[in-house]
């Protein structure tokens, strides 16, 4: 079976506690081999941690979501990259702005965001980028730092404009698709994935959220990134082995600290 990725899960989060294992298990039954487990709270990175430790093949973040910005400003760029240097740390975030909800004030949030982009700046890591109804802020907060210093990042559960993915495309980012690429309203979505270099494409879950479809409404998990790369693969016009394979190999490109498999492809 041909390798495949979920670059953008939580398995931290309480609806996986009681079957992590099974969870986990279920993903590899698939090919899922990688998976990268992502920070929301910096306060709670260590139980993040402790999962990537606990399972081969698992990585994570270290870093804020949008929602709770206010919380962490005490966060500082020195301190992430303190966070970072664990081996199985291979990114910074998610961190960005989130104007669908305004969980946190938006000040806030861009402060914290900044925090992000200087600690993945100087660790070289990628950053998990969150964007939600807030493209024109995003884009100016993205290109006014471009310009202090270049920095690796994803466009991660890609659900914005055009404009915010071209942007994203053309300061070097790349863009992660998640089940909402196979949801029957998303035609938009599929239209930017069509056009989107495919060099610079990945698949995701974020789960336990978005499900793609056949499972849209249940739990999501790490399986399920499957049935996203299958409508990624729809709409590319390639079979489900070439999708796994791009996808794969760009996800070893951006997450370069993570080890590739003696062989990405299982007879």
């Amino acid at each position: 079976m041909t390798m495949l990725v979920d670059s953008h899960c939580h398995l931290d989060f309480p609806d996986f506690a009681e079957e992590l294992d099974d969870v986990v298990q279920r993903a590899r039954d698939v090919g899922v081999e990688r998976m990268v487990t992502i920070c929301t709270r910096v306060r709670k990175f260590k139980q993040v941690l402790a999962i990537a430790e606990r399972f081969e093949g698992i990585f994570c973040s270290v870093g804020t979501h949008p929602h709770n910005a206010d919380e962490e400003l005490d966060v500082t760029p020195e301190q992430l990259i303190e966070l970072s240097q664990h081996p199985k740390v291979v990114a910074i975030g998610e961190a960005g702005l989130d104007y669908h909800y305004d969980k946190s004030p938006r000040d806030a949030q861009a402060k914290g965001f900044r925090n992000h982009i200087a600690a993945a700046r100087e660790t070289g890591l990628p950053l998990v980028i969150h964007a939600r109804s807030a493209d024109d802020d995003m884009m100016a907060i993205l290109k006014e730092e471009m310009r202090e210093g270049a920095f690796p990042a994803i466009l991660h559960c890609f659900s914005s404009t055009r404009a915010l993915a071209e942007c994203g495309i053309e300061l070097g980012f790349t863009v992660s698709f998640s089940g909402i690429l196979t949801f029957k309203n998303s035609q938009d979505i599929r239209d930017i994935a069509r056009d989107m270099p495919r060099d610079r494409v990945l698949v995701e879950t974020d789960a336990p959220y978005l499900a793609p479809v056949p499972n849209r409404g249940k739990r999501n998990e790490p399986a399920f990134v499957a049935d996203t790369a299958r409508v990624l693969a729809e709409v590319w016009g390639m079979d489900e082995a070439d999708i796994r394979r791009q996808t794969t190999s760009n996800f070893f490109k951006l997450f370069s600290n993570i080890p590739k498999p003696a062989k990405l492809d299982a007879a």
